[in-house]
């Protein structure tokens, strides 16, 4: 067995150089996971200023999905080769890089690209940085209070995104969502050397090219099959044909990991009992609540009549319940087990989005929209750290990136799956409803739709977390 060193395994000496490494690389995963939708806000705005088309003005966000969720396994399974810290200070510099140009664009073209180039910086440090923090933190319990507070600040990033883009667009110009990246990123890329040192997996293998090839372009036509589908509907030509490429590129790379010697994803890997389990919740977690915010966004905006500032505060609740949620998590968990821990935060999270689809067409934020909101965040406060970890559960030197990259690539197939599926079934329900309702009440009819169906996702969840995880047994501390 090859022995592996204290520094090898990038374990930062001293406890307070660890905590410290854990905010710095929490800060950066803050930073990348708002901008999945920071721009959604703001995206009224862009369109006026530089002259974006119809068409064109989604590719704002689109470049951004596409990239990132593209190219993460690529990247997670090169970290783990040649070096995670090293993958992860060139995604930072890179997504740094691209956030400038994103913010001093004068052109559609170049906003664009610049998104596109921010989305493969991320690619690329999203799963080397927790792959990194999993190895500062190799004891169970201080790992999973670690993983715990990189679920819990992922999930704050996602729903932070909207309040920070309207408070940005609203105060100052849409150019400063992009511009506030670059200090995130210079404090990076000065911390990490000093914090955290370089690990890799101990063998020297090969990338498997055909494969990284496969997963890729597959990856890549799902996303953008997904996306279009949410813009053109279910059956055109736009969607249908990325999406059949995107499965046949999908059989082909099965099969040809299955007779590889050195696969980029092993299929003993990926099922694991745990990680099948919690990826696969994770995955109907992700629908129903990027589907969420989306259209949570939309009703404040067009039924409640908010202007983008006050959109964006409106959602401070949110974050803030999250926060109470986080640190409940690991207590639940050490108290209950983690089974029943997740069965509980996720029927909660199901009853919050059940309470949000109850909301009326007249119903005002603070009486109808602003309770079942808290419960919503609670329950996903208290569900993400706690799947994080099970996702992560028994990841080595060898695969700790390669862990985070499937974790991270199935948090955003989820997210453009339930854009495309639940926003869809919105839309339409909306289109649909009985003729003599009005704008408000059919725009709410379809809301309140798709938010049940959402809040059915997350019960399955529960449902397959119930049925299909196993407790581990508790350990025994001393008094």
């Amino acid at each position: 067995m090859t022995m592996i060193s204290t520094t090898d395994r990038g374990v930062a000496p001293g406890g307070g150089r660890r905590r410290m490494a854990l905010i710095v690389l929490c800060f950066v995963q803050f930073m990348l996971v708002l901008d999945d939708n920071v721009v959604s806000v703001a995206l009224p705005t862009i369109r006026d200023e530089l002259g974006f088309s119809h068409a064109g003005l989604p590719w704002v966000v689109n470049a951004y999905f596409l990239a990132f969720g593209g190219l993460l396994l690529l990247s997670g399974r090169i970290a783990d080769l040649i070096g995670r810290r090293r993958v992860f200070l060139c995604g930072v510099a890179l997504f740094g890089a691209a956030s400038a140009l994103c913010g001093f664009a004068q052109e559609p073209w170049q906003l664009v690209a610049g998104r596109f180039i921010q989305g493969a910086g991320a690619a690329m440090a999203s799963p080397a940085a927790l792959a990194l923090l999993t190895l500062l933190f190799p004891g169970a319990g201080e790992r999973a209070k670690a993983i715990g507070i990189w679920g819990g600040v992922a999930a704050l990033g996602g729903s932070l995104g909207l309040v920070i883009s309207g408070v940005l667009t609203g105060l100052t110009s849409w150019r400063w969502v992009f511009l506030i990246n670059l200090p995130v990123a210079l404090m990076a890329l000065v911390l990490v050397p000093r914090l955290v040192a370089e690990s890799r997996a101990a063998s020297h293998r090969r990338i498997d090219v055909p494969g990284a090839v496969l997963i890729t372009g597959a990856l890549m036509l799902l996303v953008h099959g997904l996306l279009q589908a949410s813009e053109t509907g279910w059956g055109h030509m736009a969607s249908t044909i990325p999406l059949v490429l995107a499965a046949v590129l999908a059989v082909v790379f099965a099969a040809v990991e299955t007779r590889t010697a050195e696969p980029l994803v092993p299929l003993s890997f990926v099922t694991v009992r745990p990680r099948a389990v919690a990826n696969g919740v994770i995955l109907l977690f992700s629908a129903a609540f990027y589907a969420m915010a989306f259209l949570l966004m939309l009703h404040i905006q067009t039924v409640l009549g908010y202007e983008p500032l006050i959109t964006g505060l409106a959602y401070l609740p949110f974050g803030a319940a999250i926060l109470a949620g986080m640190w409940l998590s690991s207590r639940a968990v050490l108290r209950l087990g983690t089974r029943p821990a997740l069965v509980v935060a996720l029927l909660i999270s199901s009853a919050g989005l059940f309470l949000l689809s109850g909301v009326g067409p007249y119903d005002s934020y603070v009486s109808g929209v602003l309770p079942a909101l808290l419960v919503t965040a609670l329950g996903c406060g208290l569900s993400l750290p706690a799947l994080t970890v099970v996702a992560l559960s028994g990841t080595t030197e060898e695969d700790a990136g390669l862990g985070s990259a499937v974790l991270g690539s199935v948090q955003q197939l989820g997210g453009a799956v339930g854009i495309a599926v639940l926003v869809t079934l919105a839309a339409h329900r909306a289109d649909t409803s009985d003729a003599s309702l009005d704008q408000r009440q059919a725009a709410t009819e379809g809301f309140s739709y798709a938010l049940t169906v959402a809040g059915v996702l997350v019960a399955v969840g529960a449902v397959l977390v119930a049925t299909l995880l196993r407790d581990r047994p508790k350990a025994r501390t001393a008094a």
